[in-house]
């Protein structure tokens, strides 16, 4: 285990002050924001700000598989947002219907990694097959979470523009 689940919860953490405080700045734009670029935010902030929770409590009893069927909810949510996605960067307008009308970036390999992990981890922990459960939740956190999340911000994208703006 390179990074603790302390240190995980912690980069989660900051992650969702992030977009929080990127979110509290562009209030001025909000008008203009497409309703599925709603759903897609606020299906991430509900699993990046579950994640530490997550993380941190104990594991296995009732309420980590009831917190954890809204993780789960709110991280397959947002891949499938995340499908039909495609913004003009110059007004913000969606256009077309992202993977299905052609627009298939690299993010989008990540919601396909999402969609098929999801329901792994979720077997796993059926199956009591806790190693392989933990790995697959830690890959999502670190890779769908943390990485993917942290290039919200740069090359002047939505929350960059507002965070930073």
């Amino acid at each position: 285990m390179l990074l603790p689940n302390w240190l995980l919860a912690a980069l989660s953490l900051a992650l969702f002050v992030a977009v929080c405080m990127a979110l509290a700045r562009g209030q001025a734009h909000w008008s203009a924001i497409p309703i599925m670029v709603w759903a897609h935010l606020g299906s991430i902030l509900l699993a990046t700000g579950l994640t530490p929770i997550m993380l941190l409590r104990p594991k296995g009893d009732r309420p980590h598989r009831a917190i954890g069927y809204v993780w789960v909810t709110a991280m397959v949510g947002t891949a499938l947002i995340s499908l039909f996605l495609k913004l003009n960067r110059n007004d913000g307008a969606l256009q077309g219907l992202g993977v299905f009308t052609g627009d298939f970036s690299p993010i989008h390999a990540l919601s396909v990694f999402v969609l098929i992990m999801v329901p792994l981890l979720v077997i796993f922990a059926r199956q009591h097959k806790c190693a392989a459960h933990e790995r697959a939740v830690r890959g999502l956190v670190i890779g769908a979470l943390l990485i993917a999340g942290t290039f919200t911000f740069p090359f002047g994208r939505l929350m960059g523009a507002w965070l930073f703006g």
